[in-house]
């Protein structure tokens, strides 16, 4: 009957030892494949951890790591952060860190637009731009030189003198014409947009209202010369009346009259001439 019961006991531990085995293995598979796993993951995160964060992500969402402090975390999001480009696999979506002249990138080897400093050019950041090109440090970009560009002349226009078209024989005329297009940094300056030269017309009279200063003083001195023929007296018409006043008349005639002196005809010397 002892060794009945003794046997049950040495059963009976044994089953115990077995089945304990048994979660003590489970347990190591499962540290081992997640760990310090977390069953209440948030933020597209399909496996997590309580220290790294996301450990993979929902479909079509991408995979990347943030840096906080030493620490870098993982996080799933929609589309790739600046300054990284995203990868598709089969079994993971991946952000990855564009080069480090690149501010931001469409692959590893096509940059969209580079940091301060670097110039674009066909996906690559240099730091000076190709012969032939130049910098625009407003888009940061290389790009062509671009030449002055000019339209063609106007006529010349009708043979002025200081803003009159008549009473003068020789004047000068102008034409013009626009910039159409601005050179850039490097392109050629625009040439003159305006050129005059001389021009000899046939002396005409101005009309009137069109008379410059000039015309205007010699229109002025010929009417004083006309006016000043017509006041010069004609001796052969005789005294022209007095213009004097009564007043002025009878102050003359009150006025003593200066005597003449008249010579004494005794005191007058004859000369006798003698002929023997």
């Amino acid at each position: 009957m002892h060794l009945r019961l003794i046997s049950w006991f040495f059963i009976i531990l044994n089953f115990m030892e077995y089945i304990g085995s048994q979660n003590a293995s489970r347990g190591r598979r499962q540290r081992r494949m997640h760990p310090n796993a977390s069953q209440g993951c948030q933020g597209g995160c399909a496996t997590c951890s309580d220290y790294n964060g996301c450990l993979s992500c929902k479909p079509r969402l991408f995979f990347v790591l943030e840096r906080i402090g030493m620490k870098q975390i993982g996080v799933c999001l929609s589309s790739c952060p600046s300054g990284y480009y995203g990868t598709r696999y089969p079994d993971i979506n991946k952000c990855t860190k564009c080069k480090a002249d690149c501010d931001t990138c469409f692959n590893k080897n096509f940059c969209t637009k580079c940091k301060s400093g670097f110039y674009l050019h066909l996906g690559k950041c240099l730091d000076s731009c190709p012969e032939g090109l130049e910098a625009d440090n407003q888009t940061m970009e290389c790009v062509s030189v671009v030449h002055c560009e000019a339209s063609e002349w106007s006529p010349w226009s009708a043979c002025m003198k200081k803003g009159k078209t008549c009473g003068f024989k020789r004047g000068t005329e102008t034409r013009v014409r626009e910039i159409i297009q601005h050179p850039s940094a490097k392109g050629n300056l625009c040439p003159p947009t305006s050129e005059t030269r001389k021009c000899t017309v046939q002396r005409k009279k101005c009309q009137k209202g069109e008379r410059g200063k000039k015309g205007r003083e010699r229109k002025r001195k010929k009417n004083n010369k006309e006016e000043s023929k017509e006041v010069v007296p004609d001796n052969n018409k005789g005294p022209e009346p007095s213009s004097e006043t009564t007043e002025q008349r009878e102050n003359r005639d009150n006025q003593p009259q200066r005597k003449r002196k008249v010579p004494d005809k005794s005191q007058k010397s004859v000369s006798v001439s003698t002929v023997h």
